[in-house]
Parts: structure tokens; sequence; C-alpha cells
């Protein structure tokens, strides 16, 4: 297997490139195509080319070109491509050369040349140093990332370039200041939003993606319809550019960041370039330069937030694929967790069990002669036993409750008397002796769809909650009525009462809300379980509690 290291900008950390050995079957294999070592060297040339292109074609404001892709280019390949200050100098080095021979290539004067060079180097390094500054994660694949690059480094970096370049054309002649500084503010404003934001979304996750054959044919067939739209809404007789941003949109949906990037490019030459030719839209008796400036407006400002779009939908996919793995992890935590219960109540039974049986022998003498003290800590052991086979059975019903092995049965159950059977067995607790428990029942037919069983046992915990943690108010009411097409059931104790921190923590596994060294029995599994117990049969279960003014657990099921 052989790895590398380059960056990935979605997490702006080094991950490794993947070889076809390490592929999946049925996935493309991309590398990063920014991480060749001739990089630097193709974009040199691609930008000496891009310069000649635009000085000689795109000319529409004197001698400031209205479309200009060089910059975007150089951004996007910057950032991806910076290993340190060393290769910043070179690399900014090369792009010096490149232009200035771009310039002379297109035929303008060697000081004109040296003029439009040292602004777009003004530029270019003022973009790359403002999104490193204020965008370092180069993720315009979430819409924050995305609005930072595109204010830093397209909106701002291209203002003290144009204001040089424009000044700097005083000096050749008459020239109007603040149209060519418009022209090159919008014009390169423009090509580094598009290019840069191309360049810097072409992650190997995205090539990926983008490489799978339908989402090509898909590709190719958006593609081909904006151009058809476009030619259909601004060329025809009757214009209809509003046409186009419907279809923007459905290639942000489907093709994300770069493949709205590529549209608006598409747009981009159409609209400037058309109007270079006299072909713009919405610009009827403008001026060509006027004409040129209304086009880069219109995708600057009409087309260009679509790009936010873009990545707020990339951002909200990536955020559901990371909810939806976070989800299954839990969820197969929660199964890993479930056996663990299981296994270890199972384990535990069979010896307590044993250890409970030796115990009374013990305890009644049929092991021997046992004086009182023996009789005493034997009669402790039963007691201490059975409380650890209690906390077996609560795990074993947590685990089966949580896998959803519990069966449970709904037919009409008669909650009035529920709660009585359920008075009746609290009653006979040791917490009970001091405490008076008492039944309400508010109207007739107080019949709910439940488990009788499961509900039972669910009461009961509730109500040897009540009397354990709030006895002290010496009354507990178990209360049925009717609500809406509910049965309620309360518990009510006057007890201390809980706080809104521990109200939210209250059914939670294993939680006895800090009182784990106090002298009240209990393992925090009980409400965890009641809590299960209640959503398998259909019902809800919750607590409204004050401190100080005791607390009251509610369960309302369905009414039959």
């Amino acid at each position: 297997m052989t790895m590398s290291r380059v960056l990935d900008i979605d997490t702006a950390r080094p991950v490794s490139k993947v070889t076809r050995a390490d592929a999946r079957p049925n996935e493309p294999v991309v590398t990063d195509i920014f991480a060749h070592p001739l990089v630097p060297v193709m974009t040199g040339v691609t930008v000496a080319v891009l310069v000649a292109l635009a000085v000689g074609y795109a000319r529409s404001s004197g001698l400031v070109a209205g479309l200009w892709g060089a910059g975007g280019v150089a951004v996007a390949v910057w950032l991806r491509t910076s290993r340190g200050p060393r290769h910043d100098l070179a690399f900014g080095m090369v792009l010096t050369v490149s232009i200035l021979i771009g310039e002379i290539i297109a035929g303008n004067k060697p000081v004109l040349s040296l003029l439009f060079t040292s602004a777009n180097m003004i530029e270019i390094v003022g973009a790359v140093l403002l999104a490193r500054r204020f965008a370092p994660t180069l993720n315009v694949s979430s819409l924050n990332g995305a609005a930072r690059f595109l204010v830093c480094a397209a909106v701002i970096a291209p203002i003290p370039a144009g204001l040089v370049a424009a000044v700097g054309l005083t000096q050749f002649g008459s020239h109007d200041i603040v149209e060519g500084f418009q022209t090159w503010w919008f014009g390169h404003a423009l090509g580094i939003a598009v290019i840069g934001a191309l360049g810097l979304s072409l992650t190997r996750s995205t090539l990926v993606r983008l490489s799978r054959p339908w989402t090509l044919v898909e590709a190719g067939c958006l593609l081909a319809a904006v151009l058809g739209f476009y030619y259909v809404g601004f060329t025809g007789r009757i214009t209809m550019g509003f046409l186009m941003l419907p279809l923007l949109l459905g290639v942000a949906v489907r093709l994300g960041v770069a493949g709205t990037a590529v549209g608006l490019l598409v747009v981009a030459l159409m609209s400037v370039g058309g109007a270079m030719f006299g072909y713009a839209p919405y610009t009827e008796g403008m001026s060509r330069p006027e004409q040129v400036m209304m086009a880069q407006l219109l995708v600057l400002l009409g087309y260009m937030p679509i790009l936010l779009v873009a990545a707020l939908l990339e951002e909200r996919d990536r955020l559901a694929d990371r909810a939806r793995l976070g989800q299954e992890r839990a969820e197969l935590a929660s199964e890993a967790k479930s056996r663990l219960l299981a296994n270890v109540a199972h384990e535990i039974k069979s010896p307590v069990a044993g250890v409970i049986g030796i115990g009374q022998l013990w305890s009644t003498g049929q092991l021997g002669a046992v004086t009182p003290q023996q009789t005493e800590m034997a009669d402790m052991l039963v007691k201490t036993a059975r409380q650890v086979e209690t906390l077996a059975h609560d795990l074993l019903d947590v685990a089966r409750a949580e896998s959803g092995a519990v069966k449970v049965e709904l037919r009409p159950t008669d909650i009035a008397g529920l709660l009585e059977d359920v008075r009746r067995s609290a009653g006979l607790r040791p917490e009970a002796r001091s405490i008076k428990l008492e039944v309400v029942s508010e109207g007739d037919g107080l019949i709910a769809v439940a488990d009788s069983q499961r509900l039972a046992q669910v009461i009961d915990n509730l109500a040897t909650n009540a009397l354990k943690y709030g006895g002290v108010g010496g009354r507990v009411i178990l209360r049925a009525l009717r609500v809406d097409d509910c049965i309620r059931i309360e518990v009510t104790d006057f007890g201390p009462g809980l706080s809104p921190q521990k109200q939210a923590q209250l059914f939670e596994p294993f939680n006895r809300l800090g009182l784990e060294r106090s002298t009240i029995e209990g393992h925090g599994v009980g409400l965890a379980l009641a809590k299960r117990l209640v959503e398998l049969q259909g019902g809800a279960i919750g607590v409204v509690s004050t401190s100080g003014q005791g607390a009251t657990f509610w369960v309302e099921m369905p009414r039959a």
C-alpha cells in the first residue's frame, strides 16, 4: 500500500493520499490534482496565456480588461499548494514573470506591463494573505468559509490593485479613473470569486463524487442547459434572464460548490464576453464600457449569491452524514451495552440465588446451632443478596427494553384498581411505616390501554421512590384522572423536591443525582427502566417539581 501526505481542504489538515490498491472496488481513484510537482510551472504558463488573452480580447475601459481570470487561477493554486515561506517566495516570482510575459506578448509597452504586473501582484498577494488570515480552513464548502473567502479575497483584495492601476494609467494619456477602477474591481473580483472558489472546492472527495459516470452525465446536461437558457433568455426578443436563477439553483443542489462555480464561469463568460461584442442583457442605449460593467454586476450581484447557497447545501449534507454516522455508532454502542448488561445480569443471578439459599438455611439453624448474633448476620446477608438480585433483574429488564426484547400486551386496564394494588404492596415496605398512602380517582371510566403488569411495575417504582426520597413529608398520593384522550397517573410526595438541573438528569441510567453515598438504597436504574416501559406501551412519563415543595411524577397512557 502506497500513501503520501497532502492537504485536505475540507479539514485543513494533512491526510493520506490513497493509491489504487486502497480504493474501494466501485469508487474511482482520484488523487489531489494540486499535489503534482509541475503544478507551479503549469500555473505560470496558464496565467501567462490568460493574461495575453484578456489584454488582447477583453479590454472594455481603455486599457483595463473587463474579464480577468488569471488572478483567480493564481490565488486558488497558491492557497492549495503553499508549503512555507520559501515556496511562497518562489511561487510569487513565477507568477510575476508569467504576468509580465503575458502583458508583453499582448503588446503592452514595458512600462505599462510593469504597472499592470505590479497591480496584479498586489491583488494576488493581498487575496492570499486575507484568505489565510480570515478564512484559514479554505473550506468554501461551508457557508462561513465561502462567505469569508468571497468577501476577503474577491471583494477587498482587488480594491488597492484597482486604485494603483487606475491612477497609474493617468500617466499614459486621458483615462477615466473611476470607470477604470470600477471595471478592474468588478472584473478581477468576478475572476477570483468564480475561479478561486472552483479551485478551492476541488478536493479529493469532491472529485470522487463528480467523477462518477451518472454525475458526469448530469453535470453535462445541466451545463448545456445553462448555455441554452442563456441563449434563450438573453438573446431573444424578450429578455428572460430570471430563468437562469432556478437553473443555477438546480446546479447548486445537484453538483454543489464546484458545479455551481463552473456554471457561474460559463455565465460570466457569456455575459461579459457578450457585452464586449454588444450582446449584453438589460443594456439598451448604453456605451460599451457601461454594458460590460452592467454584465459584471449582473453576475456578481444577481448570480454569485447562489454560490453561498451551494456552500450551505454542502454543509447541510456533510452535517447530515456526520449525524447519521454518529447515530449508527451510538446504536452500536447501545446494543453492545445492552448485551453486556444482559450477560452481567445472567451471571449475577445464579450465584446470588445460592447465597440467598445458604443465608436462609444458616439463619433458620438448619446448618447447625446459631447464636443471635449469627442469625442477625445471616439476615443481613440475605437482605444484601436480595438487593443484588433486584439489581440483576432491573439490569436484565433495562437490557431487554433497550434491545426491544420486552413484549407488552396492551389491553384495557382499570387504573383505579391498579393504583389500589400498588398502594397495598407499597404499604408493606419498611419505608411506609410512618407515611400515609392515599389513592385518589377523579371521575369514572378511568380505563387505559396498557400492559397491566408492566404499568404496575412502573407505578410501584414511582411509589417506592416517593416513599424513599419524599417520605419526610409524611404523605404520598396516587392519583388518576382523565386528560383529553389520555389517562393520567400522578405520584405526588411532599419531600424536598427536585431542582431543574436534577430533573434534566432523572431518567438517565445509573444516575442517582449525587445520592450515591447516602443511606437511601438504590442503583439509579428504576426510572430509566420506567421510562422505557412506558414508551413501549405508547405512553409518556415526566415530572413536575419545585425545590422544597415536593415532586409529582406523572404517566399518561392512551384512554380505552
